[in-house]
């Protein structure tokens, strides 16, 4: 892939116009990653591109993209340009082609604002971004307000961002986030979605999710889960603390999760707080049905589809079964051992112990069935 984007640049550049990496690549690049893709940045008007490349897909003409297809690979080929004002805090209204700095200044964040000309092999950086990089720092290209005005999406991204390279996101910038937190709404379910998803799959899920609650996105997009902070639960159980320190710790634990896991594990416990009680110890009756419930309503909330919300509901309802697992007939032990995903409900059972109590007996013991009922 990385050379089919320098046969890019080449291309563009025989042909007498300026082009670059740039973005997300070049950041990588510097922070000493392997780019997962490759964007370009050219003076090149979309005509000019579509002329000079064989298979190209005009994705974005009006905005000055087109993708180009160089073997098995895609690559966005992007005009420099500059916003005009944007109407739905999503998209431009217009755009303007322009120079490389001010298509650099319109970017959203410092750390993906550098461009990098694998020709001459320099950094063009307009926005300080190596030196964020160098500090570990998310900090918006100009003001914040405005950058966040413009496209409310970064909103989240930024916590997405800081979670991914654990950094801090600089002070005013976070203030911002803080002060716009409500506006996300306007963002649509499914872009929220998406940049959810890419959290809990991330290398640092529980960071993550501790950072929306830090700048007052998690109460917007999922209040069920701020709803967890607090509520206590039996020592003799859950010696780690409250439901909210147990989800986390858990989310701490897991090891490259499918997004259907990931939310389970998050959402297993969304239904202890409306029935929280104290009879003979603090209880929680019935939370895995309620559980369930509120996990349907938070999933067509998210836009998620019919089967991976099942999916999610199933783990958040069988989730307790395991401890009955060495008590169980052997038709029902098999039946729940053949439960749909399977490895699923009982990763998650064993984040559940390990974020508790420790006692992995039960998982142990499951495990065990499973290699003995091996055709």
């Amino acid at each position: 892939m990385k050379a089919n984007a320098l046969e890019i640049v080449k291309t563009l550049s025989d042909a007498g116009f300026k082009a670059y990496w740039a973005g997300g690549c070049v950041r990588d690049m510097i922070m000493g990653l392997e780019p997962e893709d490759y964007d370009i940045a050219t003076e090149a008007l979309p005509n000019h591109v579509m002329r000079l490349f064989n298979k190209t897909i005009p994705v974005g003409v009006s905005f000055g993209v087109i993708k180009v297809l160089l073997e098995k690979f895609e690559f966005e080929v992007a005009t420099f340009r500059s916003d005009g004002k944007y109407i739905d805090g999503r998209h431009p209204e217009k755009v303007h082609f322009s120079s490389e700095k001010e298509d650099a200044l319109r970017r959203d964040f410092t750390i993906n604002g550098i461009f990098y000309d694998p020709l001459q092999k320099k950094i063009i950086d307009y926005v300080n971004g190596q030196q964020d990089i160098k500090n570990g720092i998310i900090r918006s290209i100009n003001a914040p307000r405005d950058r966040f005005s413009e496209d409310r999406l970064r909103l989240i991204r930024a916590v997405r961002f800081a979670a991914k390279f654990n950094y801090d996101i600089e002070a005013e910038t976070c203030q911002a986030i803080k002060e716009m937190s409500l506006s996300i709404l306007q963002v649509s379910a499914e872009r929220v979605r998406d940049e959810l998803m890419k959290m809990l799959m991330g290398p640092r899920p529980a960071s993550s999710i501790k950072l929306l609650d830090k700048v007052g996105l998690l109460k917007v997009i999922l209040p069920e889960v701020t709803a967890m902070k607090g509520v206590k639960q039996p020592e003799e159980f859950h010696p780690e603390g409250d439901v909210w320190e147990h989800t986390l710790l858990m989310l701490k634990k897991m090891l490259n999760p499918g997004f259907e896991l990931a939310m389970g594990v998050l959402l297993h416990d969304v239904g202890k707080p409306s029935t929280f009680s104290i009879e003979d110890r603090i209880r929680f009756n019935n939370h895995c049905d309620v559980g369930v419930q509120i996990t349907e309503k938070i999933g067509q909330r998210l836009r998620l589809s019919r089967i991976q919300i099942d999916l999610i509901c199933d783990l958040v309802r069988h989730h307790l079964r395991f401890k009955d697992v060495q008590n169980m007939s052997e038709s029902t032990l098999k039946r729940f051992l053949r439960l749909t995903n399977f490895p699923d409900h009982l990763e998650l059972h064993r984040l559940d112990c390990i974020g508790s109590h420790g006692n992995l007996s039960n998982w142990e013991f499951c495990k065990q069935k499973l290699f003995e009922l091996k055709p």
